[in-house]
């Protein structure tokens, strides 16, 4: 898959595994795994975060139309989304899938549970200097 244009604007184009190019419909793809090699997919891999995320970026959750869900990190930067979908980083840091691209019509609802990582950018508290007319407790 060629990642700078595989996103068409009526759907997605990709290699199957005989080398011929094929092209998808967002409507009729749910999601497209980038994964380290190609094996069957684990039943068995983790779909939501079960703690909070140490990466940082938004939290979120997707919920699919047919009410599967899926948590996911995705960039903290709004120009990075694009028009088509979402590139997620799942919550299992060592399955085989590495990102996952989401089309936004196969979504029934997305939430954003929360900015990790997000430097806060609060007003440093001044300290009230000692006043002279008090006696100092450990000299």
């Amino acid at each position: 898959m060629n990642l700078g244009t595989y996103l068409q604007p009526g759907g997605i184009e990709l290699l199957n595994l005989s080398g011929s190019l094929v092209f998808l419909p967002y409507a009729e793809v749910k999601t497209v795994c980038f994964v380290k090699e190609f094996v069957p997919p684990d039943p068995d891999e983790k779909r939501l975060f079960s703690t909070r995320p140490k990466s940082s970026g938004l939290w979120v959750r997707m919920r699919f139309k047919d009410n599967d869900q899926l948590d996911g990190l995705l960039a903290n930067n709004l120009l990075a989304l694009d028009a088509h979908g979402y590139s997620v980083t799942p919550p299992d840091p060592s399955s085989n899938t590495q990102k996952v691209f989401v089309p936004r019509q196969a979504l029934a609802e997305l939430q954003v549970l929360a900015v990790v990582g997000s430097p806060r950018h609060l007003p440093k508290s001044k300290v009230k200097p000692a006043s002279s007319g008090q006696i100092g407790l450990f000299d």
